[in-house]
């Protein structure tokens, strides 16, 4: 009896899996599909909801080759079959072929876009599959197809389909030549209409982007109503970011709204629809006792903002597939840090600015760069700090620089206290060290942009 194994083949994604058979003169009993032990040895953990079964009466019957937008794990209740794939996805494997005879004692696992048939070599063969999401017509329409006898991927089916029981339809596909490709599963950003979500447009000008007019993600029935079929990816740059605000009454519950019960309404979405959860978190999930966080470091926030910040990187981490992405003193297109004191440089004014506050800036297209780097790369799933790079500097050091490469006099600008900053003010208690450790997304092959020339870059 051979030991359940998971092997590779030449399609990217389809795997073929060895199923013990425990038989004796009953007959045999197998565990078809065993999440652990499956997914321990490399199979995906693909979440099935349906199953399905095909009997087929007599040797010569042949279905198939369909792309469905779906995963699979294909096996047999009884029979033999000679089973054939190929690869309808975008990309350098579009149209790569695969073929199996296989018993009882395999199943495959068949990825979204890979085109499924079979052959059945044995009269009363019974195949069955377990997919992950729920057929409908309107699924359906989404199916990409590919003639039996196309003479690219050239199957070598063991009996002829001049002789074979075959469907017309099945006959009537296209050949690859005339295929259109599965797409991909789609990207939703959802707060695409702030500085992140503006510079992630452009670094993903095919994803769906989402402002809090097109759907309120504080709103679990509007969420849940929203159509995530077909979406692999959520990219959630929308946030609650008022941080002194969320200090009064009001704005505690704004916060929390916003920024735990909009992400707790997101992580269902993603559960439900098997798609990869990108969270944009904050250094205030920190008190700022140490000069540089790390992924590893507990939450300590200081103020409400930061406990509303903590509380959904949690929830985050319940789904499987998710990237916290943490970041810092975001810059990008519109109202923010650097805009202002380039603003006060051109009115001639003299601010004063914290000079015990430290950290290194964000800027928005890294950001987004960095993103697309996890989703490309897929490293393990978890939180990775992102900020630029450089040296830590203060506000204060920050502002004299924005003055000096605006043409301006850095003199101007004087330093201050927190304390002297707060005095009289509602704010929100800062860690006073918010620069976090970049090591962990450099071993990705990740390097973000020094913060200084980014800087320079952004003002020019």
């Amino acid at each position: 009896m051979a030991d359940l194994a998971v092997h590779t083949t030449s399609i990217p994604g389809l795997l073929v899996i060895d199923l013990p058979l425990h038989g004796d003169s009953r007959g045999w009993f197998k565990e078809n599909w065993q999440r652990a032990k499956m997914v321990g040895l490399g199979l995906p953990d693909f979440g099935p909801v349906q199953n399905n079964m095909s009997y087929n009466a007599e040797a010569g019957v042949t279905r198939g080759l369909h792309a469905e937008p779906w995963d699979k794990l294909i096996s047999l209740a009884q029979g033999r079959i000679l089973g054939a794939w190929v690869d309808l996805r975008p990309g350098v494997s579009f149209g790569a072929t695969f073929t199996l005879e296989m018993g009882t004692d395999k199943a495959v696992f068949v990825p979204r876009g890979v085109a499924n048939g079979y052959q059945a070599l044995e009269a009363d063969t019974t195949y069955s599959y377990l997919v992950n999401d729920h057929w409908s017509p309107a699924a359906r329409e989404s199916y990409t197809y590919l003639n039996l006898a196309d003479e690219t991927a050239a199957i070598a089916w063991p009996i002829p389909l001049s002789e074979a029981i075959v469907s017309d339809a099945d006959l009537a596909h296209p050949r690859l030549a005339d295929v259109t490709p599965m797409a991909p599963r789609r990207t939703v950003i959802t707060g695409a209409t702030g500085q992140l979500g503006r510079a992630l447009q452009a670094v993903l000008p095919d994803a769906v982007a989402l402002g809090r007019d097109a759907l309120d993600l504080t709103d679990a029935e509007a969420v849940r109503a929203y159509d995530f079929s077909g979406v692999g990816t959520i990219i959630n740059a929308a946030a609650w970011t008022a941080v002194d605000a969320a200090e009064t009454d009001e704005g505690r519950r704004d916060a929390w709204a916003g920024n735990v019960t909009a992400v707790a309404n997101l992580v269902e979405a993603a559960r439900a629809h098997r798609a990869t959860l990108v969270h944009v978190s904050s250094d205030y999930v920190f008190d700022g006792t140490v000069t540089e966080h790390t992924e590893e470091e507990p939450f300590s926030p200081l103020g409400v903002y930061g406990v509303t910040k903590a509380a959904g990187d949690a929830l985050v981490a319940t789904l499987p597939d998710h990237y916290v992405v943490r970041t810092s003193w975001v810059i990008g297109e519109g109202r923010n840090f650097v805009a202002t004191m380039a603003g006060l440089a051109a009115k001639g004014a003299t601010p004063s600015v914290v000079d015990d506050q430290f950290g290194r800036l964000t800027f928005t297209d890294t950001l987004a760069d960095a993103v697309v780097h996890l989703l490309a790369t897929r490293p393990e799933a978890g939180t990775y700090n992102v900020t630029n790079d450089g040296p830590i500097r203060s506000w204060f050091e920050i502002a004299r620089q924005v003055f000096t490469l605006t043409g301006h006099d850095a003199a101007a600008v004087s330093p201050q206290t927190t304390e002297e900053f707060a005095a009289g003010k509602v704010v929100s208690p800062r860690p006073r060290h918010s620069a976090l450790s970049l090591d962990k997304i450099k071993a990705t092959g990740f390097t973000p942009r020094d913060a200084d020339e980014a800087l320079a870059a952004h003002l020019a």
